[in-house]
């Protein structure tokens, strides 16, 4: 799926897109990739940080892409803490990124398009608030484009129901164990049996269109 396929949403987001990268929007991050500018960080949930990974692996301009278990307050979760619900942790992915390359904005973009915005703790067959929705905003520049963007999809968006989606500040981050890392890569077919399995993609097609994420 294009980015861009959204026009009237990242018409919406242009403005504010194209502002000069702050620290704010792109924090220093060390041991990736071999960029020459400061490499910005963003933070999603979505359900299944599998099915998270791969849209936002295949961009140009990021550098990596990790998943793992943040927004709650136990330290150091296993999968099977996280999944069993209770730790308040969310299943998400962190993205390091070279902003000359991708904006933030594009990176929202796909999050968008990845998720079912309307479902509040739940994504898809999966259910409970470690498979909610949540934007982890990395400092004020991220907050800011995070708001004007879930504002102009709710005056752009494709389907009635009202947006769900938390914005809420980014806190410690615990990679997941090494088998969960680019597992659509590791067994790639489990993970198309998995997501077709849990119509991940139907959904996404009745919300989106053909600007639907895959």
């Amino acid at each position: 799926m294009s980015p861009w396929k959204s026009i009237p949403l990242m018409l919406a987001l242009a403005l504010v897109a194209t502002a000069p990268v702050s620290a704010a929007d792109a924090p220093m991050v060390k041991g990736a990739g071999n960029s020459s500018h400061p490499l910005g960080k963003a933070t999603f949930a979505g359900g299944c940080f599998w099915c998270m990974e791969a849209p936002f692996d295949q961009l140009p301009g990021v550098e990596s892409v990790t998943v793992g278990y943040t927004g709650g307050k136990l330290k150091d979760p296993t999968y099977k803490q996280v999944s069993a619900g209770g730790t308040g942790h969310a299943e998400a992915v962190q993205i390091v990124f070279d902003p000359s390359k991708i904006g933030y904005a594009q990176l929202l973009d796909v999050f968008w398009h990845n998720t079912d915005p309307t479902a509040k703790d739940r994504q898809f067959c999966d259910v409970g608030s470690q498979y909610r929705t949540a934007i982890f905003y990395h400092g004020d520049d991220q907050r800011m484009l995070a708001v004007k963007s879930k504002e102009a999809l709710e005056r752009s968006k494709p389907f009635k129901e009202p947006i769900v989606t938390e914005i809420v500040p980014a806190g410690e981050f615990y990679p997941a164990e090494e088998y969960h890392q680019h597992y659509y890569k590791k067994n790639p077919i489990r993970y198309r049996y998995y997501r077709s399995g849990c119509g991940r993609d139907h959904r996404l097609e009745e919300l989106w269109g053909s600007a639907a994420g895959h």
